[in-house]
């Protein structure tokens, strides 16, 4: 009986996003809160070649009874959208880690990897090697905007690159995942301090600017735009 009652409570809530509305500073946002026992997965190709669109995950999902209950882009592409970091799918590995510094703003160490595994955790490059912790998902992009508590130390608050930005900051303890974009453009600066002071995390990771697209159906929300690399999404049951 116990365990019945826990699905019931479970159930409803395993096929909600959590997506908001919410202003930081001056700045509008959208959040979008994810549970450790939600479905999360990340699609970048299937049989067909790269999905680049949350309508062609959606596509690929029907067939099995499922749909997606948010989505977002996930890290940062090559021109023919493949990851340009670590990516993996189901346990597999598609692409390496990258540690070295390099152009653009994945380059701009340190970067991080989100993690789908026992919990959901964004993790610095280099402590994600060290460790190298066993993820069903995940992929690397950058900069990180969040370290241990600390800002990226090269943003600066008064910065005048201003961009669209989304990005994942993860819980303490694994148990809830962060996803944010902006509605207007946002410095690195203002962004970072959305995931630590507005949303209180300590590791936070840059997704991608300019193409950054939201999924978000509880806000009857459906962003376009030009072909995406890889996509997260929460899989729910369809309705």
């Amino acid at each position: 009986m116990l365990r019945l009652a826990l699905a019931l409570i479970l159930l409803p809530f395993a096929g909600m996003a959590g997506c908001r509305d919410m202003a930081f500073e001056g700045s509008s946002y959208t959040v979008c809160e994810i549970s450790a026992v939600q479905d999360l997965r990340l699609f970048q190709s299937g049989p067909n070649g790269a999905y680049g669109s949350f309508n062609a995950v959606e596509e690929a999902l029907a067939p099995l009874g499922e749909t997606l209950g948010f989505a977002m882009n996930a890290g940062m592409y090559h021109p023919d959208l493949s990851p340009v970091g670590l990516y993996i799918e189901d346990y597999a590995q598609k692409k390496s880690l990258v540690t070295r510094e390099g152009p653009g703003n994945f380059g701009l160490l340190p970067n991080g990897v989100f993690c789908i595994g026992d919990g959901l955790r964004v993790i610095e490059t280099l402590a994600y090697q060290a460790k190298t912790p066993r993820c069903r998902y995940a992929t690397q992009s950058g900069p990180m905007l969040v370290i241990d508590g600390a800002l990226h130390p090269k943003f600066m608050s008064n910065s005048d690159s201003r961009h669209i930005r989304n990005g994942v900051g993860s819980s303490d303890d694994g148990k809830t995942a962060y996803f944010a974009i902006s509605n207007a453009p946002v410095n690195f600066y203002e962004f970072a301090r959305l995931f630590r002071d507005g949303l209180g995390v300590k590791n936070a990771l840059y997704l991608d600017g300019k193409i950054s697209r939201l999924m978000a159906p509880d806000l009857a929300r459906m962003d376009a735009g030009f072909p995406m690399g890889p996509i997260v999404g929460l899989v729910v049951p369809r309705g």
